[in-house]
C-alpha cells in the first residue's frame, strides 16, 4: 500500500467513525492532529475502497449524509485557546431556551476558559454539533444541519456551528381520547393540556402537558384517573405532525374516613384537624400531599406513608396514613451579643408532645450580663384548626439595663397564627392578654432622677402582619407589614389606662444576582397618658442592633441627669443597606453597608428635626439555618454620652 493509499484510507474512515446521522460534522487532516492523542476504537466496518479514477468518488474525509467536515490548514500546536459562536440561530422561535440548554450541556463551553490541544477542540466541535442538531429535533426543527468549522492560528483557533434549522414542525391535531367521559370538567381539564393544534412539535411542552393533565384529573377529583402513552407521528413530507393521548376519568371521587396506623404520636381525629379536607369534600390530590407534609412539619413524625383506598367503583377514596415517630426531646442554644444589650446566652429543653396530641412543654433560660430569666411554656400547636396555636407562658425575669431595672413576674396566654420555617404564610396574626407584676428602677418626673416604683399591669395585647416577602431569614424580594396594638391598665394608687401602637413595614429587591437592597420603616406611640407614668419597660426605646445602629442598645433618646435613656412615647426609625454576597469563600460570607436614622421623644408624634443617623457596615455568614451576622456602627451626628461605635452580632438579617 502506498503512502497516498494508507493517508487516505486513514482520512475515510476517521470520517466515518465521527458522523452522527443527520448531524454536520468536521474531520482534520491527520496532519493537523497530535500524533501523541489516543486514537479512537473503529468499529468493524465494510468500507468500499475509493477509486481514484473516479470523478463521482467521495473525496476521503467526507461526512456522512448531513455531515460536513472541515479542517483547519494553521500547523498544529499542542495546546491552543479557542473560542466559538453559534451562527443561524437568530429568528428562531425557541431561540432562548435552546441556548440555554446548549450552554448547559455544552463540552466547547464546560473547556472554553482551558487550552486543548487540537484533537480534543475537533471532537468536542463535533459533540457539541450533535447536542445542537438533537436540541433542535426536540424543538420541532427536523430537518436541522449543524456544520462545524474550525479556523484561526496556532495561537487561537474559532469553532463556529454554523446552523441551518429548516422549518419548525407544527401539529395539525392534537386529540385526547376518552377525556369526554369527565363530562362538565372536559373543558377544564382540555385546558390544562396546554398543546394545541397549530403549536410547534416541542418535546418539552408535549411532557409538561401530560404531567399538567394527571395533576388537574387528580385536583379535579378524578382519582382513579389514569392516562395511557403519548403517541406522535410525525409526517416529514408536509412537515406536520399528529398526537394522541388517551385518558380514562373515572368517577369523580369524595374523600372518605381517615384510618391511622403504625406508631402514631396523635390519633385519627387529630390527623382530621391536620387535614385541610372533611369527609364528603370533593377529592383533590393537592389535600393529600399537603396532609403529608404537614405531618412531617409536626417534628413529631419521621415517616408519613399516606395511601389512598377507592371503594364503591372509585367515588369514595378513603386515606390510610402510617406513621412512625421521631424523637420528642430538644435542648436548644442562642448566644448573641450588642453594645448596651452585653452578652446574652439562651438554653432551652422541650418535649414536644409532652401533652398528646403536639402539646409541647419548653423550660427556658437566659444567662446575661444584663438580663437573667427563667420561664416555663406550654404550647398547643394546630389548636382546634390547622395552623392555630394556643399558648400559655410564666416567667420570672431582672433586667438591668442603663435605661431602667426591673424584676418582673409575667403571666401570658394568647392563641396566634405565625409563620415557621417550613409554613412561610401570607397573613399572621395573635391575640391574648398578659399580666404583669414589676418593681422597676426608672425615671418618673421631669427632674430625671431616678427612683424605685411597683406596678401591676393588664394588658390585652394584638397584631396583624403581612408577608410578601420569600425567606423569614434572608429575604430577598417582596414586603412585610405588622401592625401591633395593646389596650393596657397600670395599677399604681389608682388606675390609669393607655395604648400602645406600633406599624412597620420593611421591603425587599434584588438588583442582582448578588445584591439584595433591603429598607425598613417604624413608627410607635403610647396614648392616653405621659412618659412619666408608663412602667419604664413599657416605653419605646431606640438604638441597637434590631433598631438604629450605631447606636447602643436603648441608647437613642431623651436622657436623664445621668445621660442614661429614659425611653419616650413618640417613636420613628428608618433603615436602608444593599445586602452584597461575594463569591469568594465559596460564596458564604457577605458584607451589608447601611444606613439607619431615628427619632424618639416625649411626644405623641416625633419630631423629624430631632433625627439622629449612623452608618457603618456589616458581615454575613450564610450558614445552612440562615445568616449570621456582624454590624458594626457609627453614629453620625453623635451627642454626648454616645459611644464612637457599636457592635451586634445574631442570627438572621436585622430586618
Amino acid at each position: 500500500m502506498t503512502w497516498r493509499a494508507a493517508r487516505l484510507l486513514g482520512v475515510g474512515a476517521a470520517a466515518l467513525c465521527a458522523a452522527a446521522p443527520g448531524v454536520a460534522q468536521d474531520s482534520l487532516d491527520p496532519g493537523e492532529l497530535d500524533p501523541s492523542a489516543p486514537m479512537a476504537p473503529l468499529p468493524e466496518l465494510g468500507v468500499a475502497w475509493p477509486d481514484m479514477d473516479d470523478p463521482d468518488a467521495p473525496e476521503p474525509g467526507a461526512a456522512a449524509p448531513g455531515v460536513t467536515a472541515e479542517a483547519p490548514v494553521d500547523e498544529a500546536t499542542s495546546e491552543i485557546h479557542y473560542s466559538y459562536i453559534l451562527e443561524g440561530m437568530k429568528g428562531l422561535s425557541d431561540e432562548a431556551a435552546i441556548l440555554q440548554a446548549f450552554h448547559a450541556q455544552s463540552a466547547l463551553e464546560k473547556g472554553r476558559k482551558k487550552s486543548a490541544n487540537v484533537a480534543q477542540i475537533s471532537r468536542r466541535s463535533r459533540a457539541d454539533a450533535d447536542l445542537l442538531h438533537q436540541l433542535l429535533r426536540s424543538h420541532g426543527y427536523y430537518d436541522a444541519l449543524v456544520q462545524p468549522r474550525i479556523e484561526g492560528s496556532s495561537a487561537h483557533l474559532e469553532v463556529r456551528l454554523e446552523v441551518d434549522a429548516g422549518d419548525q414542525y407544527r401539529f395539525v391535531s392534537v386529540e385526547l381520547p376518552g377525556l369526554e367521559a369527565a363530562g362538565e370538567d372536559y373543558e377544564k381539564l382540555r385546558d390544562s393540556f396546554a398543546v394545541r393544534k397549530g403549536d410547534p412539535v416541542v418535546a418539552e411542552d408535549v411532557i409538561a402537558a401530560g404531567t399538567a393533565l394527571d395533576i388537574a384529573l387528580g385536583q379535579e377529583g378524578f382519582a382513579t384517573a389514569t392516562t395511557g402513552e403519548q403517541n406522535v407521528v410525525v409526517n416529514h413530507q408536509t412537515k406536520l405532525a399528529s398526537l394522541s393521548l388517551p385518558v380514562t376519568p373515572g368517577p369523580v371521587a369524595q374523600f372518605g374516613e381517615i384510618r391511622v396506623s403504625g406508631q402514631p404520636p396523635f390519633d385519627a381525629k387529630h390527623v382530621g384537624v391536620i387535614a385541610r379536607f372533611n369527609q364528603g369534600d370533593r377529592f383533590r390530590r393537592s389535600r393529600v400531599d399537603d396532609l403529608r407534609r404537614a405531618l412531617i412539619a409536626t417534628t413529631l413524625v419521621s415517616n408519613a406513608d399516606v395511601r389512598l383506598s377507592p371503594r364503591d367503583d372509585g367515588r369514595i377514596v378513603d386515606v390510610d396514613v402510617r406513621l412512625e415517630p421521631a424523637p420528642t426531646r430538644t435542648i436548644a442554644g442562642e448566644l448573641g451579643y450588642g453594645t448596651g444589650q452585653g452578652a446574652r446566652l439562651e438554653a432551652s429543653w422541650t418535649n414536644r408532645n409532652f401533652f398528646n396530641p403536639e402539646g409541647a412543654l419548653t423550660l427556658r433560660g437566659v444567662a446575661g450580663t444584663k438580663e437573667q430569666l427563667l420561664g416555663v411554656q406550654f404550647r398547643r400547636s394546630n389548636f382546634r384548626l390547622r395552623d392555630q396555636v394556643l399558648n400559655l407562658v410564666a416567667s420570672v425575669s431582672n433586667q438591668e439595663y442603663d435605661a431602667y431595672e426591673a424584676k418582673t413576674a409575667r403571666i401570658a396566654a394568647n392563641i396566634e397564627r405565625q409563620s415557621n420555617f417550613i409554613w412561610h404564610k401570607r397573613w399572621t396574626w395573635t391575640a391574648g392578654g398578659e399580666f404583669l407584676a414589676t418593681d422597676e428602677l426608672g425615671v418618673y418626673d421631669a427632674s430625671g432622677t431616678k427612683e424605685r416604683r411597683s406596678f401591676l399591669i393588664a394588658a390585652l395585647p394584638g397584631s396583624l402582619g403581612y408577608d410578601d416577602s420569600d425567606s423569614l431569614l434572608d429575604p430577598t424580594t417582596g414586603f412585610r407589614l405588622l401592625g401591633a396594638l395593646s389596650p393596657e391598665i397600670e395599677a399604681r394608687g389608682g388606675s390609669r389606662g393607655y395604648a400602645r401602637m406600633q406599624f412597620d413595614a420593611s421591603a425587599y429587591r434584588r438588583v442582582s444576582d448578588r445584591v439584595v437592597v433591603a429598607g425598613r420603616i417604624r413608627l410607635g406611640t403610647i396614648l392616653g397618658t405621659s412618659t412619666f407614668d408608663i412602667a419604664p419597660s413599657r416605653r419605646f426605646y431606640s438604638g441597637g442592633g434590631g433598631s438604629v445602629r450605631g447606636y447602643a442598645y436603648q441608647k437613642l433618646g431623651p436622657k436623664d441627669v445621668n445621660g442614661d435613656p429614659r425611653g419616650g412615647r413618640g417613636l420613628a426609625e428608618f433603615g436602608l443597606e444593599a445586602r452584597v454576597r461575594l463569591s469568594q469563600f465559596g460564596g458564604n460570607l457577605g458584607i451589608v453597608p447601611f444606613l439607619d436614622g431615628g427619632s424618639l421623644d416625649d411626644d405623641v408624634i416625633p419630631k423629624l428635626n430631632d433625627f439622629r443617623f449612623a452608618a457603618g457596615l456589616g458581615l454575613r455568614y450564610y450558614s445552612s439555618f440562615g445568616p449570621i451576622r456582624v454590624d458594626v456602627g457609627v453614629p453620625l451626628n453623635r451627642q454626648k454620652g454616645d459611644g464612637i461605635v457599636a457592635v451586634t452580632v445574631a442570627l438572621g438579617q436585622a430586618f
